[in-house]
């Protein structure tokens, strides 16, 4: 039994750390890729009228490398721009098409889109905090976030004050249970919207530090 409740437990941490560290690995991976190939071969094309021995100086190879960066962050934030037109909108989705279309690609593709807009800037602007709720049952609990107050229709049939709580699954985030909560059922807590996502992708391995008030 402990053998298994082992190996369940690495296999756990396995997957929480691949979900947490791939999103960083693959963003390294794409920008040495733009700096080796779409970044230096720009910068020696720019520098091609030097004299070779000037070139190949440490100064100038610094340079170099500077004028590299500077390429690959302007490509990056040109696509950025181009990505809010429609132009921009229709080669982004023709392209994650091909991309779904790819065995383990698509998988890695997806794995990763999902992580980022988890802890992007959109998903801490639509949530504005972290909430214990009473879900699924009585005595049970789960972390949820926030939305919004609940006005309208709903409100009025529940006859007091509502909001919003999505509860996320775990331990993919982007699927989860919207519900609508009485006010003074929700407990709100400290920790941040991006710590909560941690608490809840890592399947409450990574719990957030926490120092207890003490009354004196």
């Amino acid at each position: 039994m402990f053998r298994i409740l082992m190996l369940a437990s690495l296999r756990k941490s396995f997957i929480t750390g691949i979900v947490l560290i791939l999103p960083i690995g693959v963003t390294l991976f794409f920008i040495d890729l733009m700096l080796r190939y779409v970044g230096a071969p720009a910068s020696r094309v720019l520098f091609c009228w030097m004299d070779v021995s000037i070139r190949n100086t440490s100064a100038m190879y610094f340079v170099i490398n500077a004028v590299s960066i500077c390429l690959v962050t302007i490509i990056i934030v040109f696509v950025g721009f181009l990505s809010k037109l429609f132009l921009g909108k229709f080669i982004i989705g023709l392209t994650e098409k091909l991309i779904n279309h790819v065995p383990l690609v698509n998988t890695i593709y997806k794995t990763v889109k999902q992580v980022i807009n988890t802890f992007g800037a959109n998903r801490d602007a639509a949530f504005s905090k972290t909430v214990l709720v009473e879900y699924p049952k009585e005595g049970s609990y789960a972390v949820g976030f926030l939305a919004s107050k609940f006005e309208g229709e709903v409100s009025d049939k529940i006859g007091e004050p509502v909001v919003n709580v999505f509860v996320p699954t775990t331990p993919n985030p982007t699927s989860g249970f919207l519900l609508v909560i009485p006010k003074r059922n929700v407990a709100e807590l400290k920790m941040s919207v991006a710590d909560g996502m941690k608490l809840i992708i890592s399947g409450g391995i990574i719990t957030p530090p926490h120092k207890k008030i003490t009354k004196g």
